[in-house]
């Protein structure tokens, strides 16, 4: 179903997934409010919607109640994406992500339910899962938390069980997988993986692998993640809602064979490529071994088929850093 003709706040939308919801969202006949505070979130994400009467950019930050209940105003459906990422981030300051993931979520929840705006979908993540050995992962099997972030992604998702049950909220919780694609920041100590490793290749520098780079992860296109919100956001049955799902592609990757394959297409842009090797670190902390979702929960109650692999996806990444990071 498509989403159309709502009003729909983005929280987190001048940042990489929510910019890309925005883009899709807005050409679909909706109108959109954008409610980031810019810690990580970058005003070029959004610009070209300015001008729009269909978009409004609210600054602010969600750990201010205030500014959360003007934002919902309205509002016909949240898409809650603001956060502070990154497990090494939340292992240096553990405060921060627990005032902002779990402080502010309450306060988003809060609003939406003073406002009575019916549905809120909320990004969550596959580091709920912790130290659960079994592959894939299953929604209702999780471990303990390895990381300060990991335990703030796991509270959002008991938050949005008690405002459902409690409140009648309408919540779906969408545990992302190691999103990637265009717009996803390259720079920082606590960039991605992906666009990190993109730009030191086209530099002709060297990736760093933490530990034998045989760990693996589900990396999952931003065009998939798109496709669940749009889902979440519309599904009309029951048994949808209320409840959390794997959003990726339900295929494995090790980061020997990502930094292989990122290298092979690269070369088709610059040959010299080729020759660039990574090298070899210590294992960082508070990283999970390996990480593979089963996604037939989200097949079955949201008719979630995800259309990019990693290989597809990927060939459309690096075009899009290709002619932004020249």
């Amino acid at each position: 179903m498509t989403l159309s003709g709502k009003k729909l706040l983005i929280t987190g939308g001048a940042g990489f997934i929510g910019s890309n919801l925005i883009e899709r969202f807005i050409t679909q006949n909706n109108t959109i409010v954008c409610l980031d505070n810019l810690a990580t979130g970058k005003l070029n994400n959004i610009r070209p919607f300015f001008d729009r009467s269909d978009f409004t950019f609210i600054e602010g930050d969600i750990r201010d109640y205030d500014t959360c209940r003007k934002a919902v105003e309205g509002v016909d459906v949240v898409l809650h994406q603001a956060a502070m990422g990154s497990v090494p981030r939340s292992i240096a300051d553990p405060v921060t992500p627990n005032d902002v993931n779990i402080g502010g979520f309450v306060n988003m929840l809060t609003a939406t339910k003073e406002a009575g705006v019916k549905r809120f979908v909320y990004a969550a993540s596959s580091s709920t899962y912790g130290d659960h050995p079994a592959l894939p992962k299953k929604e209702d099997q999780i471990g303990r938390p390895l990381s300060p972030y990991a335990v703030t992604k796991y509270v959002n998702e008991l938050y949005a069980n008690v405002f459902s049950d409690l409140y009648g909220i309408e919540t779906i919780g969408l545990r992302y997988f190691n999103v990637f694609g265009r717009r996803q920041d390259p720079n920082g100590a606590y960039a991605a993986a992906i666009p990190k490793f993109i730009k030191l290749l086209i530099t002709y520098q060297s990736p760093h692998i933490y530990g034998d780079g045989l760990q693996s992860r589900d990396f999952t296109y931003i065009d998939n993640v798109i496709q669940a919100n749009e889902l979440a956001a519309t599904v009309v049955q029951r048994r949808a809602l209320n409840t959390v799902y794997n959003i990726a592609f339900g295929d494995a990757t090790t980061v020997v064979e990502l930094i292989e394959t990122l290298k092979e297409y690269l070369s088709e842009f610059d040959p010299r490529i080729a020759s660039v090797d990574p090298v070899k670190g210590e294992k960082r902390v508070g990283d999970i071994l390996h990480s593979l979702a089963s996604i037939d929960r989200a097949r079955d109650l949201l008719s979630y088929q995800p259309e990019y692999d990693l290989r597809k996806g990927l060939k459309e990444a690096i075009r899009w850093y290709w002619e932004n990071l020249q």
